[in-house]
């Protein structure tokens, strides 16, 4: 994993990222793990309208990295904004808990061991109007989890979808609300009310101790809370979970068995009301201490190419940069929130 510190506005932020990979060999056309086909550049096409209206930043942004990358802004936008509407997509696991003093969130990565060198930490302080954030991501711009500087913490999860509409993609959504949000409450009403192009799930947490999680795709949208004090926590896979959204799901698919991996989760946070959960507990959850999470076969080419953990009592941030299994976690002092 590399890291990476943006500033300036979003255009200056893109144009600096874009030309840094290319001063150092990276073409991002060279590396895109799927085709370019005319179903990704048509999708892109119409997708463009709905950010160019709703999140015009991002647009720049893009824009200022294919003119870093000297490319076609049509090729990132076609990246990005089919990215989680089309497969493939990554399979990953997160969490939230507020259970006694704790409120933690915590989200695993896992993605394709070929790719893992492009992995990126990253931290943006931009100029025009966007709260101050820190992330992790495997495909530059959009990104899986990060906090932004009130402490609202959110990770995605795809979901396997052959339905799409032009709208917001998983990743530049999770953006979009790090950017723009202070709570989950906020976050969960402004999600409500943007056009969703993609099928995920969004699992939220703010200092104030509240958690939740969002299960939508391009037709409808559902949140949920704990209802039962004496399990404070919610999680989500690369599966819906949420009864009204049961019938979204594509049976029959790779999705990296995502049905055990909740229940290795829900089975660690039951009843943690009660007995509360630490830090500890969550580095041990998220590193198969209490079941499968991370134990992929990498000769499979498959593996957890990152996990993470924010604290958000302490405002702290714990990272493994690799499979938490075999590196553990580090950590990072760097973003102050």
């Amino acid at each position: 994993m590399y890291h990476i510190t943006l500033r300036g506005t979003h255009y200056e932020a893109g144009f600096q990222w874009g030309s840094l990979l290319r001063e150092h060999g990276n073409i991002i056309s060279d590396a895109i793990p799927f085709a370019i086909t005319g179903d990704r550049l048509s999708y892109a096409e119409a997708c463009l309208p709905v950010y160019e209206r709703y999140y015009p930043e991002i647009a720049e942004e893009i824009r200022g990295m294919a003119d870093g990358q000297q490319c076609d802004p049509k090729i990132l936008q076609a990246v990005l904004f089919s990215m989680y509407a089309m497969p493939p997509s990554c399979c990953c696991s997160c969490l939230a808990v507020t259970a006694g003093d704790e409120i933690l969130f915590g989200r695993s990565s896992d993605f394709l061991t070929a790719l893992e060198e492009q992995n990126c930490n990253v931290l943006y302080a931009l100029s025009d109007g966007a709260y101050a954030l820190t992330g992790n991501t495997t495909a530059f711009i959009e990104l899986e989890d990060g906090v932004n500087e009130h402490g609202l913490a959110i990770g995605l999860t795809s979901v396997y979808s052959t339905r799409r509409k032009p709208g917001f993609t998983a990743g530049l959504l999770l953006r979009y609300l790090l950017e723009k949000c202070r709570t989950v409450d906020e976050a969960i009403r402004c999600a409500a009310r943007l056009p969703i192009g993609s099928a995920q799930t969004l699992t939220l947490a703010d200092p104030s101790g509240d958690i939740a999680v969002i299960e939508c795709n391009c037709e409808r949208f559902e949140f949920a809370r704990p209802t039962e004090p004496r399990d404070p926590f919610v999680c989500a896979v690369n599966e819906f979970h949420l009864p009204p959204m049961g019938p979204c799901n594509t049976p029959g698919i790779d999705n990296w068995r995502a049905s055990e991996r909740y229940r290795t989760m829900e089975s660690a946070l039951l009843g943690s009301g009660e007995r509360g959960f630490s830090v500890d507990e969550a580095k041990k959850l998220l590193s198969g201490g209490y079941g499968f999470l991370c134990q992929y076969d990498r000769a499979e080419g498959r593996d957890t190419v990152w996990s993470v953990i924010y604290d958000l009592r302490r405002r702290r941030i714990f990272r493994s940069e690799g499979n938490p299994m075999r590196c553990g976690y580090q950590e990072d002092t760097r973003f102050r929130f």
